[in-house]
């Protein structure tokens, strides 16, 4: 594949993952307003997705549940992950999760990067994470104002799940599993380990849910984070590479500031103006190195 098909199959995926990773703040933040507990959405996010690739399981790899690096990666975006990032969205707001979430993907992998592989950013990145930086201050201003002790536990817990999904983002991509197998090893192991613990431990509020926010949050969350967003993002890591990716991603933040406007009937302050030009740019600039 040439450099350029590989861009362009590589942001298409990317820009997929951008528009579900935006719905699943959105979606998440609603489940977190219901009576659903972390643990109800987790189960119902791992229920639909097993269900779904159930007919799959038996073409996987032989030695794939005895692969440790297979159970770290299921660990730090799912097993771990999940509750942290649910509970989270229970006291905080969506936009809180987009800033804090997928707006600290950048800084958080070129950490990584540097820490673990000694590869410091270079100087146009290094501009293009300033410009993001900026960007995402500017969309988060609106809601500095907004401070309480529930919002600082949620932001707490949104930043821990930022920090693992960067480590599985670091790893997924150094490690270089095939999508289809990540995807299916992520959704089945969490499954066998959470769902029995689920059962007979956690608590569970589903009985109390009406019958629509079940459906939405089991088809979202099973469907569209577990599967399909799962599959895009580990497209465009192995396309684009993981900080190319994030760059990329850090525009989450601003298109849920964006869809606020219509849905949410908040308006399109100067504020968010200037973040969406300044991360919007700031994601071009980043990604103007080649290739790994």
């Amino acid at each position: 594949m040439t450099e350029k098909k590989q861009l362009a199959w590589g942001y298409l995926a990317a820009t997929a993952t951008l528009l579900m990773w935006s719905g699943f703040s959105l979606i998440s933040r609603l489940g977190g307003k219901s009576v659903l507990t972390p643990y109800d959405i987790f189960a119902l996010r791992l229920i639909t997705a097993s269900a779904i690739l159930l007919p799959f399981i038996g073409s996987m790899p032989r030695r794939a549940w005895a692969d440790r690096r297979l159970w770290i990666l299921t660990c730090l975006c799912s097993l771990i992950y999940c509750p942290i990032a649910y509970t989270g969205f229970k006291y905080a707001p969506a936009a809180h999760g987009g800033i804090l979430f997928p707006g600290l993907q950048p800084f958080l992998i070129s950490a990584l990067a540097w820490l673990i592989s000694g590869t410091r950013p270079t100087r146009i990145r290094s501009i293009g994470l300033s410009l993001i930086g900026s960007g995402i201050v500017c969309a988060a201003m609106p809601y500095l104002t907004e401070w309480s002790p529930d919002y600082a536990f949620g932001d707490l817990l949104m930043f821990i799940s930022s920090c693992l999904w960067a480590l599985y983002g670091f790893f997924a991509a150094r490690w270089n599993y095939s999508p289809w197998t990540l995807t299916r090893a992520i959704a089945f192991g969490s499954a066998i380990v959470y769902l029995p613990i689920y059962w007979y431990f956690l608590p569970k509020e589903i009985s109390n849910a009406p019958t629509s926010m079940i459906l939405i949050q089991a088809a979202f969350q099973g469907i569209s984070a577990t599967i399909l967003a799962m599959l895009t993002y580990l497209k465009s890591l192995q396309l684009l590479g993981p900080e190319r990716t994030a760059s990329f991603l850090a525009l989450v933040p601003v298109v849920i500031g964006v869809l606020a406007v219509p849905l949410l009937d908040e308006p399109l302050t100067p504020w968010l103006g200037a973040g969406i030009v300044l991360v919007s740019l700031g994601s071009y600039v980043a990604s103007k190195t080649r290739l790994g």
